[in-house]
């Protein structure tokens, strides 16, 4: 349900007034009951945020348990209407905007029974749960018990996705069959391996703290062995039984999000969620129909340049096929992407004044999700301040990670992208919890298209296949706005949808279907990028225009990364009061 609370905040907020009023008293409170209830309900989001007292659960998803959220939602919602707004602080009018998004968000994903798809093409609550060992604490005896009691628990949790995988068969709030080819790998990873020692489960009791007493430390070892053998794994054995037999074999083979019951509203809700924006498929379409046209002539000029002597499609072929554009080992496409990521930091103090101090690893995608994973990703730094974020970057099928697209994505996913956006915002402090650990996707996302835009001026890109790798990303979200409003609203074939992007952009035939199948499996969350970097770059274009020689891009930089994840109506109001407070006065 809260799909989008996991971590981001802000920067610069205007403090509280000395004397808060009554409206800020109470929405203050309100906030705050239920963010204890928040952290109550979701024990792996109150790890995730540094809050430890539900570190032994993971939390229920069962219908029962969705319905009484929505029953908390719903009274929490009543109470915000009867705030009076008029009365709010500038700060908490901002906090009350998002606030308020979020909770209308979460009771319409809720309504529209949402809960039932508990799992996308390239993210799921089985494989993520191989990745419990990275984020639960484990320096004292007490937290290896919590961990052991978390995996206790996964016979349990695995029941409740079931079950509620089993409604949605029922009741046609499936994933498309399409889609989940291959999908239970990550589940028979874990249910048929055999060496218990060098599973993910086990991975914390290789090296225990020292100050775990040996005797102490051995007992533990036993009991996660035991533990893994007979509760997780055997979890793992029945999921896997039941996703093959039963799921696969029974979910939907339409693709639309429009097919699925309360489609309309679902992909509205989705599109507004994800966007912030109310508008509409049709809209979208056109939109992304103008960009891809735009971007389109761009690169033929940029095929131009390369000297290239052939026709679009020869192109393309070239560069999905030449070996000089491709790394012969994951070591080396992970050099290339740590040296772009350090060209980068030298050039940021230009176009930045506030830097953050939390540093960023380039790693790769973990072994047990990247067969089906994007080209890369931004995973934050765990909340404490003892571990750094990392740009993963994904080293399974060489032959599919092109090294002219590394720019882009370096520039995207860490900085001056999402590490540093993140980062900026994590380290301001000031904010409500409810928005220091949120993600905005339209514009975390849009501010890391922007990124890859301002790689231009920046000069990372240093010849014309590295333009045309920024081009193919650009067009690559360009084109997300026209095949995901095309399948889920329009009627859209998938192969309508790989074509579009194959006929249009360098990327892999792997690359194409991945994405595509993401689309198909999330529908709306792809719309985010194209519509939030448009929005920035108009913002831009209005301050340049408004304030001429009186515009400073660093300081217009700081300004966009000032609220940190906020919602687009709300950047733009911001940006606006950045331009009438930096406008020179006439005598």
């Amino acid at each position: 349900m809260f799909r989008s609370l996991i971590l981001l905040g802000a920067l610069c907020l205007a403090p509280l007034a000395a004397h808060a009023s009554d409206s800020d008293e109470r929405f203050v409170a309100l906030y705050e009951r239920e963010w204890q209830w928040r952290l109550r309900e979701y024990p792996q989001l109150a790890t995730a945020v540094g809050v430890h007292e539900y570190d032994h659960l993971l939390g229920h998803v069962d219908i029962k348990h969705q319905k009484a959220r929505l029953g908390w939602l719903r009274n929490f919602r009543k109470q915000l209407a009867r705030l009076d707004t008029d009365k709010l602080s500038a700060t908490h009018l901002v906090d009350h905007a998002i606030y308020v998004a979020q909770i209308d968000n979460a009771i319409a994903s809720i309504e529209l029974g949402a809960y039932l798809l508990p799992m996308t093409s390239d993210s799921s609550f089985y494989a993520d749960l191989t990745m419990l060992p990275d984020s639960h604490p484990r320096a004292t005896e007490a937290d290896y018990r919590h961990y052991l009691q978390r995996l206790e628990g996964i016979p349990a949790y695995f029941e409740e996705h079931i079950a509620l995988l089993e409604q949605g068969l029922k009741t046609g709030m499936t994933l498309p069959r399409v889609v989940l080819a291959g999908r239970e790998a990550p589940i028979r990873a874990i249910a048929e391996h055999r060496d218990v020692l060098s599973g993910p489960f086990y991975a914390p009791f290789i090296a225990m703290p020292p100050s775990i007493p040996p005797a102490t430390a051995e007992a533990l070892r036993g009991e996660a062995q035991r533990i893994i053998r007979t509760l997780v794994q055997p979890a793992y054995a029945r999921l896997l039984t039941f996703f093959v037999e039963r799921y696969q074999a029974g979910a939907r083979t339409t693709i639309a999000a429009y097919a699925l019951p309360q489609g309309e509203a679902y992909y509205r809700q989705q599109i507004r969620e994800f966007t912030t924006l109310d508008l509409t498929p049709e809209e979208i379409h056109r939109i992304g129909l103008d960009e891809v046209a735009r971007i389109r002539a761009e690169m033929d000029q940029v095929m131009r340049d390369a000297k290239f002597d052939g026709d679009f499609a020869g192109f393309l072929r070239f560069l999905r096929s030449d070996p000089q554009f491709y790394a012969k080992t994951p070591r080396e496409l992970l050099m290339h992407a740590s040296y772009i990521a350090k060209h980068i930091d030298g050039l940021l103090p230009k176009y930045f004044s506030m830097l953050p101090r939390l540093p960023y690893g380039v790693a790769p995608v973990p072994a047990a999700i990247a067969p089906y994973y994007t080209s890369g990703r931004y995973n934050p730094a765990p909340e404490g301040g003892k571990g750094a974020g990392f740009y993963w970057v994904n080293t399974w099928k060489l032959d599919a990670r092109p090294l002219y697209a590394l720019p882009a994505l370096t520039l995207h996913e860490a900085v001056p992208g999402h590490h540093l956006q993140g980062a900026l915002a994590s380290e301001q402090g000031g904010q409500p919890p409810f928005r220091r650990y949120s993600y905005i996707s339209a514009f975390g996302e849009g501010w890391a298209l922007y990124a890859e835009h301002l790689g231009v001026e920046m000069g990372v890109y240093e010849n014309p296949y590295e333009h045309f790798g920024r081009l193919t990303y650009e067009m690559w979200r360009a084109a997300r706005l026209v095949v995901d409003t095309g399948m889920h609203a329009k009627g859209w074939t998938r192969d309508q949808a790989l074509a579009l992007l194959r006929d249009n952009t360098a990327l892999s035939e792997h690359e194409i279907s991945t994405e595509v199948d993401r689309y198909i499996s999330w529908p709306g969350q792809a719309l985010s990028y194209k519509l939030g970097e448009l929005k920035i770059r108009e913002l831009r274009a209005r301050a340049e225009q408004q304030l001429g020689e009186h515009f400073d891009l660093r300081a217009f930089h700081d300004a966009v990364l000032a609220l940190g994840s906020v919602p687009l109506p709300v950047l733009e109001q911001h940006i606006d009061r950045f331009i009438a407070a930096r406008r020179p006065t006439t005598p």
